[in-house]
């Protein structure tokens, strides 16, 4: 059942609440499509950096489901 969820999710969208009760984006990750032990493989697409939510090069999300949704990774991440 988990490499099913895995394949059916893109991305993972964490909101953190502030102190005044509004909510942020705190973090976005890609889950991949590797299943180990029960666990996901994930990695943060983006995350947040001195109040700014900066992107991270170290876990592309599949550019071929973005681009089938006629979304392009390299301009999401900040690239062109």
């Amino acid at each position: 059942m988990v490499p099913t969820v895995a394949a059916c999710i893109d991305l993972v969208v964490h909101c953190v609440r502030l102190p005044d009760g509004r909510r942020r984006v705190g973090q976005i990750l890609s889950l991949g499509r590797r299943v180990e032990n029960g666990i996901i493989e994930s990695g943060m697409v983006f995350d947040t950096l001195d109040g700014r939510l900066t992107p991270s090069a170290s876990a592309m999300p599949s550019p071929e489901k973005f681009a089938a949704a006629g979304f392009s990774v390299a301009a999401l991440m900040g690239d062109s």
